[in-house]
């Protein structure tokens, strides 16, 4: 596993060195095909057969020199091949090759690189040019038949890289997509919450610096930790969004995002808003995955930001309850119930069907069961759970 690893990470750093000079690597395939067309002047010459001369060798060099170009002017390079190779032909008798080579390499790059008037220009042309090849040199039907085989597998090759490498850029901008989606519910869950609390303190602060200068005091507090709170995940945040690299000043944190037990700190932070929030638990709700941990957070989170905005509640009951290989979390208020439902049909529900959704649960949201209040329930499975990431 270990030598699978190291070879995998060797892999991995030439692809990437690959991807960030493209011309090294066109003159290392220009140098490898170039290697394998010198094989035919190195070994012995049977008598009879024509000698390997300089001149013989040069002319083959110019069919390899073009390789250096083939992604900037691949069509280029296919002419520039055929008539290096066409001299060739009609100007020395040197060495014949066991296969075309340079051709190969430039039918492999214009059918994975062209685009589709290139590629059938391209086309045509070697549909000319591989039978008159094969004519200046054996006029035999087997080469005929062995040249098309080879052209036509190189330019399969290069279509199935092409959509290989679609496919990868589809797979990469979808999940560029989601992470995107994530973050966005990230973010609103942070600041909706904590503007929600923040605005409810801040409107119930001149009222009590007028009849009970102590609870506007308590208030301008809550006001502060919800800010400060909120501060902190959005840095987070932000440090996500810029691939983990630190702040300047190299202080920015590096905490994991809130989960279970960040769950006291959050239903006190909104009993500073005058709510009464009553929290229940039931059977064995810990450990959990992070993932796990981090969506009951966020379903909680909003759930409670909903009622802080819309309900007009007194008070609110948060319960998790553990049954088996399931997690069900429940946030019921004694407010509005049924005329708050239109105004809490906003992201807010939607992320918490998300959320659920991405473990392989469920989400539903509506009037309490005697018709009073509302109720946000959600389903997690933990086995599933337990193998999807946030």
């Amino acid at each position: 596993m270990g030598i699978r690893g190291e070879l995998r990470g060797w892999w991995d750093r030439g692809r990437a060195l690959a991807a960030a000079h493209p011309l090294l690597v066109d003159i290392g395939v220009a140098l490898l095909v170039q290697g394998a067309m010198t094989m035919p002047f190195l070994v012995p010459r049977a008598p009879g057969l024509p000698p390997a001369t300089w001149a013989a060798y040069g002319l083959s060099t110019l069919t390899v020199v073009p390789l250096v170009w083939r992604r900037r002017a691949p069509l280029a390079v296919l002419f520039a091949m055929l008539g290096a190779g066409l001299l060739y032909r009609l100007t020395v008798d040197g060495p014949g090759q066991p296969l075309p080579y340079a051709g190969l390499v430039v039918t492999y790059t214009i059918a994975a690189m062209a685009g589709p008037t290139r590629r059938l220009l391209a086309g045509l042309v070697l549909v000319v040019a591989v039978p008159v090849g094969v004519w200046l040199n054996t006029r035999s039907a087997r080469e005929l038949t062995f040249s098309i085989f080879v052209f036509a597998a190189a330019y399969v090759f290069g279509r199935l890289t092409d959509a290989r490498q679609r496919a990868h850029r589809v797979e990469a901008e979808q999940a560029a997509a989601r992470e995107r989606a994530r973050i966005a519910r990230e973010m609103h869950d942070i600041l909706s919450h904590a503007v929600s609390l923040m605005i409810v303190q801040a409107e119930a602060g001149p009222v009590a610096v007028r009849a009970a200068p102590e609870r506007a005091e308590a208030a301008f507090d809550a006001i502060s930790q919800a800010g400060r709170d909120a501060m902190v995940q959005l840095r987070h945040m932000l440090g996500v969004l810029r691939d983990g690299a630190d702040d300047g000043d190299g202080t920015a944190p590096r905490e994991p995002q809130p989960g279970l037990a960040a769950l006291p700190g959050l239903l006190d932070r909104v009993r500073g808003s005058g709510l009464d929030v009553v929290y229940r638990t039931a059977g064995d709700t810990g450990p959990v995955a992070d993932g796990v941990g981090v969506t009951v957070h966020r379903v909680v989170q909003e759930a409670l930001t909903n009622v802080v905005r819309h309900a007009g509640a007194q008070t609110v009951t948060v319960e998790l309850i553990c049954r088996g290989s399931e997690l069900e979390v429940t946030v019921i208020d004694d407010g509005r119930g049924a005329q708050a439902v239109s105004r809490r049909g906003g992201h807010g529900l939607v992320g918490i069907r998300e959320r659920a959704a991405a473990h392989g649960g469920d989400a539903v949201a509506g009037p309490g069961a005697d018709g009073h209040g509302f109720e946000v329930r959600v389903r997690i499975p933990l086995s599933a759970a337990a193998e999807v990431g946030t």
